[in-house]
Formats: C-alpha cells, structure tokens, sequence
C-alpha cells in the first residue's frame, strides 16, 4: 500500500458521507415537507368537520358536507403525495435536514385526512 493511497482513504470517506443542512435554513424537502404536512392538517380539519353533525357551531361555515369532504379527500391525496416525494428523494437519516421527518408526519396526516373524508362521503352516501 503507498503512501498516498493511505492519505486518500480519509478524504474518499469523509466525501462519501451527506452533509447535514445547516439547523437553521429551510432547504428545499424541509419546505415542501413542512407544506405538505400543513395540507394534510386542512384535510384532517376538513374531514372532521365533514363527518361532524351539521347543527353544530360551523354547521354554515366552508359549505356542505360534501364539499368538506371532497376538500378533505384532495388535500389528503396531494399531502400524501408531496411526503412520499420528499421521503423518496431524501438523502441521508432522519436529523439530516433534507425533510424525511415532515415527509413521514406529512404522510401519516394525509392518509387521516383521506380516511376521514372517504368517512364523511360514505356517510353522506348512506344518509342522502
């Protein structure tokens, strides 16, 4: 083994590991993850209110039922995708700063959010 080879082994390893982002920028999957997840909560918001009885206090706020849950339905969906994307496209762990731990709140969020809305559709559904 020659010397240079040995003084390269540090440099190629020290290269080959992601840098975390700066704790106090927002980098781009921070963004979207962060987004996403807020998204998903207008969806679980939405789905909620879509499933609640409507002689409740927001019984005119925001439309139908139906409305509700279909706004539910899409913010979920758009939710879940924005989270997958930025989960598949991280780099690194979590702690890294590149957004895989919004991307994976934004997932869960969203499939409540879905959940809650296909609720509320079913609901309307069964009742007229």
């Amino acid at each position: 083994m020659s010397v240079p080879s040995v003084l390269a082994a540090p440099v190629v390893a020290h290269l080959s590991v992601p840098a975390a982002a700066d704790a106090y920028a927002m980098s781009s999957g921070r963004l979207v993850a962060a987004v996403a997840a807020l998204l998903g909560l207008i969806g679980v918001a939405a789905g909620g209110l879509a499933s609640a009885r409507p002689a409740g206090r927001f019984a005119g706020l925001a439309g139908t039922g139906r409305s509700r849950a279909v706004v539910a339905l899409g913010a979920g969906l758009i939710s879940m995708a924005l989270g997958g994307v930025v989960v598949a496209t991280a780099e690194g762990g979590l702690g890294t700063g590149n957004g895989l731990g919004g991307g994976v709140v934004a997932l869960v969020v969203g499939l409540f959010g879905v959940v809650l809305g296909g609720l509320a559709l079913a609901r309307l559904r069964r009742t007229g």
